[in-house]
């Protein structure tokens, strides 16, 4: 009797997990809800300043910022945010009240913010919104993983051998292909990225055969240098 297959684990929730800024607690704890069915680690923010610090030492995905605030402004903290390096590629969701002066939308796009939420904001809104960013993060960290498999395999590869160039160039092609489509942000969780992304590992997996192939060959060769001697 086949033993039953044992049902395939949920995928693991993304270590940068979701930064939710806001000056009031009752507001918090409904944002950690909603976003709850997500399974993504949640750290919360009374103010700009302590966003700003929680980015400083932990990686988030995206970022939920409220703009009225006490002291350091909504506005503020994101300029801030996008001013350093270290976090100025995390994506920033702004939330607003419900009437607030719509020059409120020019203004957070012009200092950097991805998206922007009047309140009260839908749940199946705001967690499609967030899963969107999580998706993206997921594939830049999936690219940087081939990116470094690339690299190791150029530092290691001493041959040289016939029919490297070409591989080297077809994985060459395919990242500029993934970096296009990032530069754009067009369809950044739909199957274009995800497309692109499988071709990627092929390319740089099919690289990785003919490194092993040209490393068994020489090894080969060696050992029969080695017994062709009276």
């Amino acid at each position: 009797m086949t033993a039953p297959t044992a049902p395939t684990p949920p995928p693991a929730p993304d270590p940068a997990g979701i930064l939710i800024v806001d000056d009031m607690e009752e507001n918090l704890v409904a944002l950690t809800a909603v976003l709850g069915p997500l399974g993504q680690r949640v750290v919360v923010a009374h103010s700009g300043e302590e966003a700003l610090k929680a980015m400083l030492r932990q990686q988030f995905a995206v970022v939920l910022l409220d703009i009225l605030m006490p002291g350091m402004d909504g506005f503020e903290t994101a300029a801030n945010i996008k001013r350093l390096d270290q976090t100025k590629d995390v994506p920033i969701i702004l939330l607003t009240g419900h009437g607030i002066d719509p020059d409120y939308a020019y203004r957070g796009y012009a200092v950097g913010a991805a998206d922007f939420l009047s309140k009260p904001i839908e749940p199946w809104i705001l967690r499609t919104k967030v899963n969107v960013f999580l998706e993206l993060h997921r594939k830049n960290r999936q690219l940087a993983v081939q990116a470094e498999q690339l690299q190791r395999l150029l530092i290691t590869d001493q041959d040289g051998a016939a029919g490297f160039g070409e591989r080297l160039s077809d994985v060459t092609w395919r990242l500029m292909q993934v970096e296009s489509l990032l530069r754009e942000g067009a369809n950044l969780s739909g199957p274009a990225l995800a497309d692109r992304i499988k071709d990627l590992e092929a390319s740089v997996r099919g690289l990785a055969r003919h490194g092993d192939t040209d490393t068994d060959t020489g090894e080969g060769a060696a050992a029969d240098g080695d017994g062709s001697g009276p």
